[in-house]
Order: C-alpha cells, then sequence, then structure tokens
C-alpha cells in the first residue's frame, strides 16, 4: 500500500517535472518567436521607412503597403541571412508573426544564429514542441480537418473503380489558335508550336496604338496574340437566325453555338435525338453553362452610335448560354458564369454538380473570348498585365506578363454509369472538382498560395486519389515572374501531406502554346489533357528552356515538361511492388479577381470493366450515310471525312501505339453517322465491306465519277423513289432489317435518299458496337459583321412595335 502510494507519488513528480520542462520549452519557442519578429520588424522598416515601434506583428503585410517590387527585395534581404528561400513566403504568411513562426518551425537553426542566441538557449529553442503556435502552419492544420488519406493499394495491377458520382466527358470540340480543329489544336501542340503573331491586319491597325515603352496613355506596348480565324464567319440560317440579326449578335455567341453543335455531334448525338431522349427519360434535360468575360463586340456599336447610326448590339453575357438552349430546345439550367481567367473550368464545375443535384442528366459545358476590339489591349498594357515581348514563358526565364489568346470550346458531360450504357466513347472521366476564393491577399490581384492548396486538397479528397499516383498537371501557368512560383508553391503544400517525393510529376500549361485565353483558359488546358490521354502522350511546354529561378523545382514533386514523349502509366514501388495506375491528371485555373478552380480526371479504358465492346468487325455490309443542307456543303463534309479516316487508318496500319486506331472499324463509323447525326436535304449514303472500299467511293465521288455502284445520292426535294414514306412502324422496322440481314442494304440507303426516317438502332440490336469521334457538319462561311453602311439608317426609322419585339426576342 505504501509503496503503491510511494510509486504514486513518484509518478507526479515526475510528470509535474515534464511539464515544468514542456512549459519552459514553450516559453522559450515564444521568445524566439518574438526575438524572430523584432528581426523581421527591423528588416521591414527599413524598407517601408517606418519606425519599428510603429509596426505591428499581426497587422497584414498588405497595410503597409507591401507590393510585387518590395517583395522581391525583401527576399533578396533575407537570403542573404538565411540562403537559398521560397520567393513565395511573402505570399503564403500575411503577418510578421506568421512568418516569424515559419521560420522558428522551419530555419530554427539559422535563426538562432542570426539572432546571435547562446548554445543552451539554441538547444531549448530547437525543440519545439507541437503545441506551440506556430503561425500558419498550425492555422493550416486547424483549416483542413484531417481525412482520410487514400492509401496506395498493393495490387500489381490498379483496377479503374469508379465512383456512383463520376461524370463521363462524351464529347468535346473546338477552336484555337491557328487550329480550326482540335486535329490541328493537336498537331500543334504535338509539335511544340508557337501560335503566337502579330495581331491580324483585318482586326485592327495595331501601328495606331502601338508603343514599346510601357506608361503611354491611349497605347499598348504588346502587338501579339493568339488568334483564331474567321471570327466574323458564321453560318445563320443554318441557326435560324437572319442575317441582320446575325451581324448583331456577339461573334462569341456565334462561334460558341456552332462548336456546341460540333461537340453534340462528337458525342455521336443529334440535336434532336439528345434533347428528345432527355425530355422523355425522366431525369431532368440538358443543361448548358459557359464562361465568358468580356463583350468587345459592343464597342462597335457605340462607336456606330456616336456617328449617328444607332444600333442596339447583341452582346449581354446571358444571350451564349441561352441562345444554345433556345436553339437545341434544352430545359435545363442555363447559365453564363464570369469569374475571369476561371470561368470556363468553373463553369465545368457547375456543371458537374448541377448532374449530381439532378437539376439535368447531361450538361454541355465550355467557354469562349475573343479579341477583337484594340480597348483591351489598352486597358491590359495600363495595368501591366501583358508580356512585352509576345511570349507567355510559362514556368520560363524572364517572363513579365502574359499574351492574350483567343479560343472557344465545349465538352458534353454524363453520368459515367450512363455512358457505359449507352456505349459512348468516353473521353476521360472526371474524379472531382473544386472551387474557392483566395480571401484576403497582398494584393486584389495577387493570388493565395495557401487557398490554392486548400482547393487541390479539397479536390483530392472529393476524387478519393493519392497525388502520387497523378502523373500530369496542366497548370495555369501565365508566365510571370511570381505568379507562376506561387502556383508551384501552393501545389508543393497540397501534395506534401501525401508524399515528399520529389519531382515525380510533370507539369505544363498551354498558355506557352496559344497565349492566355482568359475565360477559355479552363477549357482550353482541359482539351489539352483530354488530347494527351487520347494520344497517350505528353507534349513540351515551350518557352521554359531556362526555368524561372524563383521556382525551386528540384524541391518540388514538379518538373517541367520540355519535350513530347509516351504518357505511360505510372508505375510506383510499394513496399517491394512495382504497381501500376491509370493515367490521371490534375487541371488549374486561376481568376484575377481571385476565384480558382481545380480539376482531376482519369484515363477511362473500358478494358477492365465488364460489357466490352468488342471492336471486330463482323464482315457485313455497311451503309455509310452524310447529309447536309446544300451541295457544296455535303461535298465538303465527304472530303472531311475522307481525309480524317486516311489518317485514322494510316495510324491504324502502321501500328504505332495508337490504340484508338482499333475502334475505327466500319461498324462504328456507320453506326455513329446513322444515329449521331441530323438527317438534312441533300444525302449520300454508300454501302461498303471494307475501309479501302470507303476511301475509294469518297473519292470516286469528290472527282463526280458517273454510275459508282452502291453509292446513292440525291435530295428529298427532288426524290421520286417509291418507298419514301417515312419508315415508322414495327411491321415496316422489321423490313428494314429483314433487308438488312439478307443482303439488301441498297434498298434501305436508297429509301433514306429519298427521304425516309430510318430507324437506325433497330439494326444494331444483335450488333455490339459503340460511338466514335468523327468529323461534325462544315457550316457555311460568310462574313457577318457591324458595318458603317450596314448601320446606315438610325434605330428611329424601324418600323414600330413588331421591330422592338424581334430585338426583345433576340
Amino acid at each position: 500500500m505504501n509503496e503503491g502510494t510511494s510509486g504514486e507519488s513518484g509518478d507526479e513528480t515526475s510528470l509535474n517535472n515534464l511539464d515544468e520542462k514542456s512549459d519552459d520549452r514553450k516559453f522559450q519557442s515564444e521568445q524566439l518567436i518574438i526575438k524572430a519578429e523584432n528581426y523581421l520588424k527591423k528588416i521591414l522598416a527599413s524598407e517601408i521607412k517606418l519606425p519599428e515601434n510603429k509596426i505591428d506583428s499581426h497587422e497584414d503585410f498588405e497595410n503597409y503597403g507591401i507590393n510585387s517590387t518590395m517583395v522581391m527585395t525583401l527576399n533578396s534581404i533575407l537570403e542573404g541571412d538565411f540562403g537559398l528561400l521560397s520567393k513565395t513566403l511573402f505570399f503564403e504568411y500575411g503577418t510578421i508573426h506568421e512568418l516569424a513562426s515559419y521560420f522558428v518551425a522551419n530555419h530554427c537553426e539559422k535563426l538562432c544564429k542570426i539572432l546571435t542566441i547562446n548554445e543552451r538557449g539554441l538547444k531549448t529553442a530547437l525543440n519545439v514542441p507541437q503545441d506551440i503556435d506556430t503561425g500558419i502552419d498550425s492555422l493550416e492544420k486547424n483549416r483542413f480537418i484531417q481525412k482520410y488519406v487514400p492509401e496506395l493499394s498493393s495490387d500489381v495491377r490498379q483496377p479503374f473503380i469508379f465512383k456512383e458520382d463520376d461524370i463521363a466527358i462524351i464529347g468535346v470540340s473546338g477552336k484555337y489558335p491557328m487550329s480550326k480543329d482540335l486535329h490541328e489544336f493537336w498537331e500543334n501542340l504535338e509539335s511544340g508550336r508557337n501560335c503566337i503573331t502579330e495581331i491580324p491586319e483585318e482586326r485592327w491597325d495595331y501601328n495606331a496604338y502601338f508603343d514599346s515603352k510601357k506608361g503611354k496613355k491611349g497605347k499598348s506596348y504588346n502587338k501579339w496574340g493568339g488568334f483564331i480565324q474567321d471570327v466574323d464567319k458564321f453560318d445563320p440560317l443554318f441557326f435560324r437566325i437572319t442575317p441582320r440579326d446575325a451581324k448583331l449578335m456577339d461573334p462569341q455567341q456565334r462561334l460558341f453555338l456552332e462548336v456546341v453543335w460540333s461537340t453534340i455531334e462528337d458525342a455521336g448525338y443529334d440535336s434532336d435525338r439528345i434533347s428528345h431522349s432527355m425530355e422523355n427519360s425522366g431525369f431532368g434535360d440538358v443543361g448548358v453553362f459557359v464562361g465568358v468575360m468580356s463583350a468587345d463586340y459592343q464597342h462597335f456599336g457605340i462607336e456606330e452610335n456616336l456617328k449617328g447610326n444607332a444600333l442596339a448590339t447583341n452582346t449581354s453575357y446571358w444571350d451564349i448560354a441561352n441562345r444554345v438552349s433556345y436553339f437545341f430546345n434544352f430545359h435545363g439550367p442555363s447559365i453564363s458564369i464570369d469569374t475571369a481567367c476561371s470561368s470556363s473550368l468553373t463553369a465545368i464545375h457547375m456543371a458537374c454538380e448541377s448532374i449530381k443535384r439532378g437539376e439535368c442528366r447531361v450538361a454541355v459545358a465550355g467557354g469562349v473570348n475573343l479579341s477583337i476590339h484594340p480597348r483591351k489591349y489598352i486597358g491590359l498594357s495600363q495595368f501591366r498585365f501583358m508580356s512585352s515581348d509576345g511570349r507567355c514563358r510559362s514556368f520560363g526565364e524572364g517572363g513579365d506578363g502574359y499574351v492574350p489568346g483567343e479560343g472557344v470550346g465545349a465538352i458534353v458531360l454524363k453520368p459515367l454509369s450512363d455512358a457505359i450504357a449507352d456505349s459512348d466513347n468516353i473521353y476521360a472521366v472526371i474524379k472531382g472538382t473544386s472551387v474557392n476564393h483566395g480571401g484576403k491577399t497582398n494584393g486584389y490581384t495577387v493570388p493565395n498560395p495557401n487557398a490554392h492548396s486548400m482547393l487541390i486538397n479539397r479536390t483530392l479528397e472529393k476524387a478519393n486519389i493519392n497525388p502520387e499516383t497523378l502523373s500530369y498537371v496542366e497548370a495555369h501557368g501565365t508566365g510571370t515572374s511570381l505568379g507562376d512560383p506561387i502556383e508551384i508553391t501552393g501545389l508543393s503544400k497540397a501534395f506534401r501531406r501525401y508524399t515528399q517525393n520529389k519531382q515525380f510529376c510533370p507539369i505544363g500549361s498551354v498558355k506557352s502554346n496559344i497565349g492566355h485565353l482568359e475565360a477559355a483558359a479552363g477549357i482550353a488546358a482541359l482539351t489539352k489533357v483530354l488530347l494527351q490521354m487520347k494520344y497517350k502522350k505528353l507534349v513540351p511546354s515551350i518557352h521554359s528552356e531556362m526555368l524561372n529561378p524563383n521556382i525551386h523545382f528540384d524541391d518540388s514533386p514538379f518538373f517541367v515538361q520540355r519535350e513530347l514523349c509516351d504518357w505511360n502509366k505510372p508505375v510506383i514501388n510499394e513496399n517491394g511492388k512495382m504497381n501500376e495506375y491509370p493515367r490521371r491528371a490534375g487541371v488549374s485555373s486561376f481568376g484575377a479577381g481571385g476565384a480558382n478552380a481545380h480539376m482531376i480526371i482519369e484515363e477511362y479504358d473500358g478494358g477492365f470493366l465488364p460489357g466490352k465492346v468488342s471492336y471486330s468487325d463482323d464482315k457485313s455490309s455497311e451503309i455509310i450515310i452524310l447529309s447536309a443542307k446544300d451541295e457544296e456543303r455535303l461535298e465538303e463534309y465527304v472530303k472531311v471525312l475522307k481525309n480524317y479516316l486516311i489518317r485514322v487508318f494510316k495510324l491504324n496500319d502502321e501500328g504505332d501505339g495508337h490504340v484508338l486506331a482499333e475502334e475505327y472499324i466500319l461498324k462504328n463509323i456507320a453506326y455513329t453517322l446513322q444515329i449521331g447525326r441530323k438527317a438534312f436535304e441533300y444525302r449520300l449514303a454508300i454501302i461498303v465491306k471494307t475501309r479501302e472500299e470507303l476511301l475509294i467511293k469518297l473519292n470516286e465521288f469528290l472527282n463526280k465519277k458517273a454510275d459508282i455502284k452502291d453509292l446513292f445520292t440525291g435530295s428529298v426535294e427532288s426524290a421520286e423513289n417509291s418507298m419514301t414514306a417515312k419508315v415508322q412502324t414495327a411491321e415496316e422496322q422489321e423490313l428494314v432489317k429483314y433487308l438488312f440481314n439478307n443482303k439488301k442494304a441498297s434498298s434501305i440507303a436508297s429509301s433514306w435518299v429519298g427521304g425516309s426516317e430510318i430507324n437506325w438502332e433497330g439494326l444494331y440490336k444483335d450488333r455490339d458496337c459503340k460511338r466514335v469521334s468523327l468529323p461534325t457538319y462544315p457550316f457555311a462561311r460568310e462574313s457577318y459583321w457591324m458595318h458603317a453602311d450596314f448601320a446606315a439608317n438610325p434605330l428611329t426609322s424601324l418600323s414600330g412595335k413588331d421591330e422592338v419585339s424581334s430585338v426583345l426576342r433576340r
């Protein structure tokens, strides 16, 4: 009993001693933080010319007028004492107290030497207890509720495990600088092409506004940009828009309308089918989400009004999304979004969330951005946002701003389970998306690396993915000396919660090729990653031969992807086992006002799922069909399809590992064109058994050869075929199937060319097939632009109420 009491008393004494030691260590550490604060106050006071006793350790740096130039100077002073440091410390830590706590936690020994603390004090200070307030590090621990960190599995080959809320990307289309379609876009990325040019003459005469000296009023020091061709061209009658209305419409609205059509066709759906099927599904309808941040076209209207030519231009942001929903008869959410440079990635995030909430079952999301008026360049030059040499040096040395770029792009989104059930062509799977804001920083347009880190961590948690399995990051990467280091810091802090490995993940930015597409930057970045997954290659991020010296890549998880190479699946050594993971990538997009977006996507491989579609041809005759609004468009369509298939078949013949080519069997091509394209008046149908035969007959059609066997062409209006009645009844469908199975495909082909409506899906009930990506409708290209002669009559001369109603309906 006494021994027990004595033991308990001894334990209490020991605990008391430990508590005293802990208190002593805590006191010593707190004293060290105070000394570090005084050290930093002295440095700051010398720079801002304010007495040390007027500087508060807990006051935001922003309130002392700390700008980027001062940050560079302060970094230099601190590196003189500590050696190499992160160039983003003043963006990570917002007060002297937080920065002092960082140095105590991470550079304690050197700090003590700088402060000439004696050896005993040094040993005490170095033993910093875990519960000491070390500023931002502790704050981050409180901000982030520690959640389950996904463990790396010990399986040799990782299966593609999909969550219930995974979203499939089933269609994609776009136009980018020097790229009228995604094939040209890929060729430019693959070759590492710089797609930046001087401002084209058809935009404006840059000589009237250009001055290389910064700060000139009404001038721009930048004369370069990434431009897409034919922004004035449109096919208004295709979209049931009058030529007059087309001239008044923002070209961004027109371009997005065309790209949405192409994106839906790329997904293997015709416009009527996708709208009708969603209306009858009971799951809601199709949503439209578009990122946009500028309306330059209105300046032309203002100028015309000043000349006395009153015009009501159609340049509202809401028109861009609403016009799409109106034309396609979509009933889901229809939203135009402006979060500056993160607009389109935010639009995709909102589309995914809308699908998950059941507001729509399918969504179209993307962005559009044009530079068509000099005022934009003058404004960007005033704030000194632009590059002075026409290069977007993402992660490269010498970057001092970005180069504006143009582009328009969209994707079609669908729940993964639905996409698999519908045999859709799945480009990739969205595993998680997140958005946030940087809050208060050292300046309104200054990024917040801590907010970036929180955003990326939240996305990783949603995706349930360990970042060590990511094998690429498409960064925002605007190419500035401090913006790029801040982004790498945010990414690194997020990754460091999971792994301490260095330089295992390649990183790049499409801005180095095409400039900063502002509102369309996110969709351009995502499209680049989708193409890299499609072709299983990583393309070079250019203008980074010499890396930004303010970024310590060798101490980060990243290295800049500076050459073309195969994108292999990551293989990770885990406890002696080599485990393979699917290709995964992160995509970041940050707005100038602090609105951020991040996304994680993963490749899709049906081979890891039950019910994989067979890619073997069954040697049946296939009916290949095309149609257009007129003969000229039909001929152009044939030409585009022929050239596309030559490329695909060539890849297949070469056997260069491009596994996509195996999908392009005749059965899949026929199926996609039959069920995935709207039937127009001018039609062509070809019956073939081999791909060689298909290419021969397409070429014979283009060469105007007469009497081509098994080729049928004509227009619905002129057809006098006895089977022109629509084939709709069950009996008629059985007849069609009987004709096909009994080698009478010519009867079906001629019937369709004559105007019959064929239920093509009835031919595939017993045949496995899938949709594939094929060329989309070739729109007519005529110029519709606001000119002075167009606006000759003032608005007051318009014919009253009816004309006003027409304008309002637009």
